[in-house]
């Protein structure tokens, strides 16, 4: 299982929200570098990236920073938030990120993503987040009538390799991760897509419970930040 520690960047700082909800915001480091030489230095071998203002208004404000975390470090990094046209995914793609991933436009534009999936291979996946059964876009801001069971159909059906799925009642509440769900996920699906768990993974026994079910890897977040998990340990036993 890929462990992918989570960097997630508003007006330049490393910051966490408590389930997706903007006014509950914690910054966790102004030098997102700096985490990212910390994630590096402790043995990770990929990073997540998200830009939260780009997710929300589908610019790319934390360029700078992101430029640099994949310039300045040797991380496989995947990057989301406001991937909105082929040009930002080939600036990220020229700059040597792993992946992009496309979320509102998976769900506003399905066309364009079906285009970027065919044209750019593994090089796109594809971020469903989900509150309930139901997909989230712009930032988590607006809850559509799209279910999980339908995006992963049709994305599966345009031959995307990966998809992120993040349920947004778990992220960042240090509750634990929707084990249930991911087991639905990788039974239903597992077998033509990588599926990435993200959202409340808390403690060890959770990243048992996601290996034992054989999703393809795991997001980490707040539970870094706040030392509930120690990510040598976690790369140690779990990482592939």
């Amino acid at each position: 299982m890929k462990i992918f520690p989570a960097i997630d960047l508003r007006g330049g700082e490393v910051v966490r929200l408590l389930k997706g909800d903007y006014n509950q915001m914690t910054v966790y480091g102004e030098d997102p570098l700096e985490v990212a030489h910390e994630f590096e230095e402790a043995g990770a071998e990929y990073l997540h990236v998200v830009d939260l203002d780009g997710a929300i208004g589908g610019s790319q404000p934390n360029l700078k920073a992101i430029k640099e975390i994949i310039e300045g470090t040797g991380l496989k990094v995947e990057i989301g938030g406001g991937i909105r046209n082929e040009e930002i995914i080939v600036n990220y793609a020229m700059m040597g990120a792993l992946r992009v991933i496309i979320g509102t436009m998976a769900v506003k534009d399905p066309e364009f993503t079906a285009r970027m999936i065919k044209k750019h291979g593994k090089s796109v996946a594809v971020g469903v987040d989900i509150t309930g059964v139901k997909v989230a876009i712009d930032g988590w801001t607006n809850v559509t009538e799209k279910t999980v069971d339908d995006m992963f159909q049709n994305l599966i059906d345009d031959g995307v390799s990966t998809i992120i799925c993040t349920d947004i009642g778990k992220d960042g509440a240090m509750e634990g991760t929707n084990v249930e769900l991911y087991k639905k996920l990788v039974a239903d699906y597992g077998g033509y897509v990588d599926i990435i768990a993200s959202g409340g993974i808390s403690d060890m026994e959770d990243l048992e419970k996601l290996n034992d079910i054989g999703v393809d890897g795991a997001i980490i977040g707040r539970a870094l930040y706040t030392g509930a998990l120690d990510l040598s340990e976690v790369l140690e036993k779990f990482s592939k």
